[in-house]
């Protein structure tokens, strides 16, 4: 009962600073409502084009979110691990292998972390990376056609939290566990977890032409938490670094067992040193299943692999690969500044925000400055790696940006606000209230050696009064605010979908240009493709039917079908034959138990029917395409299973 009692006091507390922290400030975070020059500074007139993209995790939803700044008008979601019914990935055909894992199908996700990919540690807007959370996974997405291209299982995971960021050249893109777990997995007691459980840092190999990922290597360490990571750049590329938490290895009510080291670790990893191990034949191939499932945009349809062994790594028998950094107290965010010299460890229970200096990190292992080990891995001395700490900062610190003028952007979760301090000095400089208990923040290359210095947003963790009630289950709030002076200006509210964990912003000219506007009809190399309504038809293989469909403004080809039977397997393999930007075509039929198809210019889709009832029933176009668009409908005559009714079809016949 006193530990219960504990834990509620914890809560009450942290919900008591909650509020408090916004006590008596008006919720514009001004003196009144938002003035006209802020509202100036957030319009985009019609036509005109926002100045960044914002790629946000859609965290429950399993899929990215596409936004502009400064506006905060949401221009696509994109789906990514689960299914997403308004255009069928996941249920058509060739998305479906998209969703596979070594579970099986899995039609759901948990989508956290983006990152942009690099070079030489600027954002290069070739792809999007995000990390999936539940079913531990990695998804690249092609920022050509703004599609996931790619899905990788990360095996001896769970709870794949301190994912999914680059290092400066994108050499790796890199995943690590929440949660420690057997490794390989096997039956056992919980209560054995302390010393038996790992926790596997993953890093994925990324080929610098077609970003096509393959695991390089996992590093089995102690069985702690690994919450969040990035990597060094500049002086400390090469390295990474993941804070850690749970350094107690407890496995049940984690809220006080956990919380009981003044110091947890941020893990360093020398990832060049692991790098020259594996490649002179390093490390233990280790039996494992995980699916590896690739989109091909000119057959435009996904395979799934199943890979059969994953390299393994123990850090104690590669010297020099990994230190721990002493971090009070629980760190979450794991920060490093554009120049790659401080290490900021987010202590979620700390009164200071810790700051660690890669120089002095590097004179310490030098010199062999170690307080002890752990599990074999050497802990440096706190003292000889501590850069300094901005003291009393505020409550609950969580994420740390940084803007291109020496600043770093701090969120604090209960405070509810942004503190704005001063790097080598660690001087406070401004703060600002966010609307409600702030989680990750975003600076555009904000996680990069050019950050920007114009805008940085918030996404808040609780919305409560900022938008027209809508029942219980709100949006989340995300507050953009103006970096540019000296004291942070807030001058927009957008609501944001899902439960968004963090961003990835860029400069809209690095990838617009780029951007894919059809796929090129003889480009198109799916097997059941056609190039033009002469070669639509309707095929029979016992009882399936396969049927080759055209679509153009104002109708399918062929339009009429007779002698389907109940209990036949009916495929659409449905083709746009249009050649114009922005003219999709949806695919519908009744009873369909899948969802529609929606079809780009040029593409190819595929869903699978089970016509169960006897009658006459219609399909149509569920895209407004045309002046036409409500004629563009077709039938199929579905008879009796004994029915001896032949194949026909047609396009405009009586």
């Amino acid at each position: 009962m006193k530990i219960l009692k504990y834990g509620i006091g914890l809560v009450a507390a942290a919900s008591l600073m909650t509020s408090c922290g916004n006590a008596g400030k008006d919720k514009s975070g001004a003196d009144g409502a938002l003035n006209k020059n802020n509202a100036e500074k957030v319009y985009v007139a019609p036509g005109e084009h926002d100045d960044y993209y914002a790629f946000i995790s859609g965290g429950y939803s399993g899929n990215l979110l596409v936004y502009g700044l400064p506006s905060g008008r949401m221009f696509k979601e994109i789906p990514v691990f689960s299914q997403f019914p308004t255009n069928g990935y996941g249920y058509s055909e060739e998305t479906t292998p998209m969703l596979n894992t070594s579970f099986g199908f899995i039609p759901w996700g948990d989508s956290h972390h983006p990152d942009i990919s690099q070079t030489e540690g600027v954002l290069d807007g070739r792809w999007v990376f995000i990390n999936e959370n539940n079913t531990p996974r990695i998804a690249r997405i092609d920022l050509e056609t703004f599609e996931t291209a790619e899905i990788i299982e990360v095996p001896n995971s769970a709870g794949n939290h301190s994912s999914s960021f680059v290092t400066e050249n994108t050499e790796y893109v890199v995943a690590g566990t929440r949660f420690s777990v057997p490794v390989p997995q096997r039956d056992m007691s919980i209560k054995d977890y302390k010393g038996e459980f790992k926790g596997a840092l993953t890093f994925i190999g990324v080929d610098q032409e077609t970003g096509g990922m393959d695991i390089d290597f996992q590093l089995l360490m102690p069985g702690f938490n690994y919450d969040l990571s990035h990597p060094g750049r500049g002086k400390s590329h090469g390295w990474f670094f993941f804070t850690t938490y749970n350094t107690e290895e407890a496995n049940s009510l984690l809220e006080v067992n956990a919380s009981q080291n003044d110091k947890d670790f941020i893990a360093a990893v020398n990832w060049k040193v692991i790098e020259e191990y594996v490649k002179n034949g390093g490390g233990t191939m280790m039996p494992s299943e995980y699916a590896h499932n690739v989109y091909d945009h000119h057959t435009h349809t996904a395979t799934s692999t199943m890979k059969k062994e994953v390299r393994t790594i123990n850090p104690t028998e590669v010297p020099g690969a990994v230190y721990f950094l002493p971090t009070p107290k629980s760190p979450h965010g794991c920060d490093v500044s554009p120049d790659g010299e401080y290490i900021v460890g987010n202590g979620k229970l700390s009164t200071d925000l810790t700051v660690h200096s890669f120089t002095k990190m590097e004179e310490a292992i030098k010199n062999k400055k170690f307080d002890g080990e752990a599990y074999g891995i050497p802990i440096l001395n706190f003292d000889d790696i501590h850069a300094g700490s901005v003291e009393k900062a505020g409550l609950g610190p969580l994420h740390t940006e940084f803007d291109d003028k020496g600043n770093a952007y701090t969120t604090f979760f209960i405070s509810s606000e942004v503190v704005k301090w001063k790097l080598g000095t660690w001087e406070v400089v401004d703060r600002k209230p966010t609307y409600y208990s702030v989680g990750h923040l975003t600076i555009p290359g904000g996680n990069s050696r050019q950050p920007s210095g114009e805008y940085m947003f918030a996404m808040n963790k609780i919305t409560k009064d900022r938008y027209l009630p809508v029942g219980p289950e709100l949006e989340h709030s995300a507050q953009l605010y103006d970096i540019s002076g000296e004291k942070m200006e807030l001058i927009l509210d957008f609501p944001t979908h899902g439960e968004p964990h963090y961003a990835a912003a860029i400069k809209a000219d690095v990838i617009k240009d780029n951007s894919r506007q059809i796929y090129e009809l003889d480009e198109n190399t799916h097997k059941h493709a056609v190039k033009s309504e002469n070669e639509t038809r309707v095929e029979r293989n016992g009882n399936e039917v396969h049927i080759y469909m055209s679509t153009i403004r104002s109708h399918f080809s062929p339009d009429n079908i007779e002698g389907i039977k109940v209990g036949d397997k009916v495929y659409f393999h449905v083709t746009n034959l249009e050649q114009d930007f922005d003219v999709p075509h949806g695919f519908a039929m009744i009873g369909q138990k899948t969802s529609e198809l929606l079809i780009m210019p040029g593409q190819t889709r595929t869903s699978v029917w089970y016509p169960e009832k006897v009658g006459v029933w219609p399909f149509y176009c569920t895209d407004f395409c045309s002046a036409l668009h409500q004629e563009m409908q077709g039938y199929i005559r579905v008879s009796p299973a004994d029915s001896d009714i032949e194949l026909s079809w047609s396009l405009g016949e009586d």
